[in-house]
């Protein structure tokens, strides 16, 4: 097996190790990428955009949705680890989590996890659509660890491509339900295996970039080897990483964690949602002639990151005075993308990004 170095990006050793191999690479203009994207010329896991600063308006946001969200994502973390306790008994735990969104609520669990005196594993691996998950990371894990108590860890659920691609790539490997077991903090289309709720909400880690994800850039392809990875020392000034699960940390201190259920999260509970789900994204690639669903990106979260690194042509908001959406109105406004107003056209999603076309 090929000799690599995992590494922890800005977070501690001990909270994460990356199945990474960092790259240089040339950065492409958000504008041109999209156009290799969208003609074919380019697959988007090949590109990278040189992420932005974030302004102190963004900072400035960032700190609001923590302190207002930190005691909900302590609260909700300590219920998904109870959950993965119950669930795999005595087995030690190995989050997998899905390089950037799922690393910090992988760091949240495996140090809540630690709390609690159950054994885990922590790893960021890179899952790219269409491509799969990068299976040198994972036979990695696998020879360590086998495939027992292993978990997958995403932040949130958008349309559920991810779960789609995860499904797909697991079905070649053995020792793995044919259900990924894929946990997310947020499932507002109901396609994890277990979530703490299904609400659309203002997930802190979900509204920025590398500097709350160990410092490091979305995954790059690579057909040999480790996925790639940037590291963004451009960024470091405004590392927020451990700040984040610092402070989700202490919050989880001041709990009566006995007081906190496990998450009793049931998939077949929530095949609504899913249903829902088609149903929405049906209606917009519909009433907006899109022939590539890749090209909406439905939840606070995704749309927001679709604004800061995409070209948009729309966004659409259930309300834009909801202040879980004043970020991704500020951007949109900032760079003047028509935003409408839907109410609950969107059913369970409180914004959506529709991506321009550009080819």
């Amino acid at each position: 097996m090929q000799p690599f170095i995992p590494f922890s990006g800005s977070y501690l050793a001990e909270d994460v190790q990356f199945l990474l191999n960092p790259v240089e690479m040339e950065m492409t203009p958000v504008d041109q990428k999209e156009q290799l994207i969208q003609s074919g010329a380019k697959h988007y896991s090949e590109m990278l955009s040189q992420e932005p600063e974030p302004t102190n308006w963004h900072l400035d946001l960032f700190a609001k949705a923590l302190d207002q969200g930190a005691v909900r994502l302590a609260r909700e973390v300590v219920m998904l680890a109870k959950a993965l306790s119950e669930r795999f008994g005595d087995t030690p735990i190995v989050l997998v989590s899905l390089v950037r969104a799922g690393v910090p609520l992988g760091v949240m669990l495996h140090q809540t996890l630690r709390a609690m005196g159950k054994q885990s594993h922590h790893y960021g691996v890179s899952i790219i659509r269409d491509r799969g998950i990068d299976e040198t990371a994972m036979d990695w894990i696998e020879h360590r660890h086998g495939t027992e108590g292993v978990v997958f860890v995403d932040g949130w659920t958008g349309k559920g491509a991810i779960t789609g691609e995860l499904r797909r790539s697991l079905a070649s490997r053995t020792g793995y339900p044919d259900d990924p077991r894929l946990v997310v903090l947020a499932d507002p289309c109901g396609v994890s295996w277990l979530a703490a709720s299904d609400d659309d909400w203002l997930i802190p880690f979900g509204i920025m970039g590398a500097p709350v994800s160990g410092l490091i850039s979305r995954s790059i392809w690579s057909s040999e080897g480790l996925h790639g990875c940037v590291q963004c020392e451009h960024l470091r000034q405004f590392e927020c990483s451990r700040q984040l699960v610092d402070t989700v940390a202490d919050c989880r201190k001041s709990l009566d964690l006995d007081a906190i259920p496990a998450s009793q999260w049931d998939p077949e509970n929530f095949a609504q949602l899913k249903s829902q789900s088609e149903q929405i994204i049906a209606s917009l690639a519909a009433e907006y002639k899109i022939s590539s669903i890749n090209r909406i990106k439905p939840g606070i979260a995704e749309a927001t990151r679709a604004v800061l690194r995409r070209v948009p042509e729309h966004v659409l908001v259930r309300s834009v005075n909801d202040p879980d959406v004043a970020l991704l109105v500020y951007l949109a406004r900032e760079k003047n993308i028509p935003i409408t107003e839907v109410g609950d056209r969107i059913g369970q999603y409180r914004a959506i990004t529709i991506i321009k076309k550009v080819h």
